[in-house]
């Protein structure tokens, strides 16, 4: 994953936008910690593979908006500065490790 860090100029995420994904992951840590209890309490399996099977969806889907936010801001900004090529690669090879 390091190999994605890198310094690109990026628009700021909108307070607003920060909280929404902020509250998102807290709500998933939340699930996560849930999940912990649930083996701690010897809960029953099926019970904490529909858990794990929720979290799954819920990161999907905070990776899904990033990724929106991404193409609509970064990515098209990119594109009018003629960079565009550059930053679908690099968008393209982080969404393969989505599908995996």
């Amino acid at each position: 994953m390091d190999k994605f860090l890198h310094e690109h100029p990026t628009t700021p995420r909108t307070k607003n936008e920060k909280q929404t994904v902020i509250n998102r992951l807290k709500r998933i840590e939340g699930q996560v910690r849930g999940i912990q209890k649930m083996v701690e309490e010897d809960r029953y399996c099926v019970d904490i593979l529909v858990q794990i099977s929720a979290i799954q969806s819920a990161l999907k889907n905070v990776g899904f908006a990033v990724t929106e936010r991404h193409i609509n801001h970064c990515v098209s900004d990119a594109v009018r500065q003629g960079e565009g090529k550059e930053t679908i690669e690099e968008l393209m090879e982080v969404l393969k490790q989505f599908s995996k």
